[in-house]
């Protein structure tokens, strides 16, 4: 069973996203969507001012099995990349909630996402 967080949010596309409460988000892929994809190889992290909207690509991470992009929940502004990952994408695999965030980000607001007991629901 994947580990689902309370204090998160989450998205369709199996991303978390974290209210850091100061008007940033952290936000990196689920437990489930790690252990599918299976041992991470490399991340492609956008750059600090990067900007996207709604249902962009903007980041790609890349196991042994496939690569996949990773959304943007909302239209956002990139504050922050984890560059960890540059050097240990493994990460993504053995901390998904912790050490394998992949962005930190500011937007105006975060709406529509589902809170951790609708995401568990459509795990099974």
């Amino acid at each position: 069973m994947s580990e689902v967080r309370d204090d998160r949010q989450y998205t369709e596309t199996h991303e978390w996203i974290l209210d850091n409460g100061d008007g940033t988000y952290t936000m990196g892929v689920t437990d489930h969507a790690q252990a599918l994809l299976g041992d991470m190889v490399f991340v492609e992290l956008p750059s600090v001012g990067d900007e996207a909207f709604t249902q962009d690509e903007f980041c790609v991470v890349e196991s042994v099995k496939a690569a996949s992009g990773v959304y943007a929940p909302v239209d956002l502004e990139i504050v922050a990349a984890n560059e960890a990952l540059d050097e240990a994408p493994e990460l993504v695999n053995s901390s998904p909630y912790n050490k394998g965030w992949l962005v930190k980000f500011r937007a105006d607001a975060i709406e529509g996402l589902m809170d951790a007991g609708a995401y568990s629901d459509t795990l099974d």
